[in-house]
């Protein structure tokens, strides 16, 4: 049950991305809905396994600057998406869905993952099992959350490109707060 949680909790960066995701592309097909959520997913279950197998004595080095990476993939993306949303007649994708940007995006959301990984190398366990939670988890849920975006994209039409980038950036301001402050929020 706990990995469960874990899993929950680990993925919601994700699943704010894949909401502006859908937001800003109405048309996405199962296909790319379903790569957009492979690839969420695939990382928050690869930076797990990573965190685990490096241990502290990376985190050591990638604490320092994990909160800063984060925040400024974050605050570049939903800077953008509110700047785009001024320019955009119709709620056709406008954004580029690339391979490469849904990386980046993915590694933004899911640095969180690699300190969890190191973590939980200290209780044992099986990281595999976990690891392949947290992936599947990552991946249902960012399903469900381009379609809350592709939903509300219809409803507010430009106001959720706004939305989107709004909670893109109040995310990205979390990330930095919580890990300044040594904070649990």
């Amino acid at each position: 049950m706990e990995i469960l949680l874990l899993a929950i909790a680990l993925s919601m960066d994700s699943a704010a991305l894949s909401i502006a995701n859908g937001a800003r592309c109405l048309n996405l097909t199962l296909f790319k809905i379903s790569k957009i959520a492979f690839i969420y997913g695939f990382f928050q279950a690869f930076m797990l396994l990573i965190g685990y197998f490096l241990g502290l004595e990376f985190i050591k080095y990638v604490e320092f600057i994990d909160h800063y990476i984060a925040f400024l993939i974050l605050v570049i993306l939903g800077v953008k998406m509110i700047k785009d949303s001024k320019n955009q007649d119709t709620l056709e994708c406008s954004i580029d869905l690339s391979l490469k940007l849904l990386i980046i995006g993915a590694i933004a959301t899911s640095i969180d993952a690699l300190a969890v990984g190191v973590a939980l190398s200290f209780e044992g366990g099986s990281i595999v099992f976990s690891s392949a939670i947290v992936g599947l988890v990552c991946f249902i849920i960012c399903i469900g959350a381009v379609y809350i975006g592709r939903y509300l994209g219809e409803t507010l039409e430009k106001k959720a490109l706004i939305l989107g980038g709004i909670l893109l950036i109040a995310i990205g301001f979390k990330i930095l707060i919580s890990h300044l402050f040594d904070l649990n929020i």
